[in-house]
């Protein structure tokens, strides 16, 4: 994990494939977890139409570490680490930095603990879903936690709705 004082954070790039170093924006969060600004600035920077890069990489440690400091809205975090981790292994972003493997991968354990802790607490259906798409992912099921993480009630209402009819049809 990167100190917030570390050059590196000038060398990232984000999700618009230049520069971008989000310490201001996690620093933001550390004084306001609901910080619309920050999470804003976060979403917008991190991650632009399936693209992110190594600050969105960098990130996910510190965004670990300040929720387990300060519980910020459980929507937002587990529905960016999930876009970050799912786009991730698209094959024209690029590979997670050796450098920040270790904190990066250790960051996803946690989340594993933080959403098993945090889906028995959750009380609105946004948070729950954010939550059960990220508990996919930290547990290996990368398709299903994209599924769930990329879908919204509506679509998961059809799906629904097509698995049923199907059953019906097919005993």
């Amino acid at each position: 994990m990167l100190s917030y004082e570390d050059k590196k954070w000038n060398e990232l790039i984000g999700g618009y494939k230049t520069l971008y170093n989000p310490v201001s924006a996690l620093k933001m969060l550390e004084r306001d977890p609901a910080s619309k600004k920050a999470w804003d600035e976060l979403w917008n920077e991190l991650h632009h139409q399936g693209d992110v890069g190594s600050a969105s990489y960098a990130a996910i440690p510190e965004l670990v570490r300040i929720h387990q400091e300060v519980q910020f809205p459980a929507s937002n975090f587990y529905s960016l680490a999930s876009t970050i981790e799912i786009e991730r292994h698209r094959k024209s972003n690029p590979l997670l930095p050796e450098w920040l493997e270790p904190s990066y991968f250790s960051a996803w354990c946690i989340i594993l603990d933080l959403a098993l802790k945090d889906v028995r607490e959750a009380r609105d259906q946004l948070s729950v879903h954010a939550i059960l798409g990220a508990l996919a992912i930290a547990k290996g099921a990368l398709k299903l936690g994209a599924l769930i993480s990329y879908s919204d009630e509506t679509e998961i209402e059809e799906q629904l709705n097509e698995a049923i009819a199907w059953s019906e049809i097919y005993r």
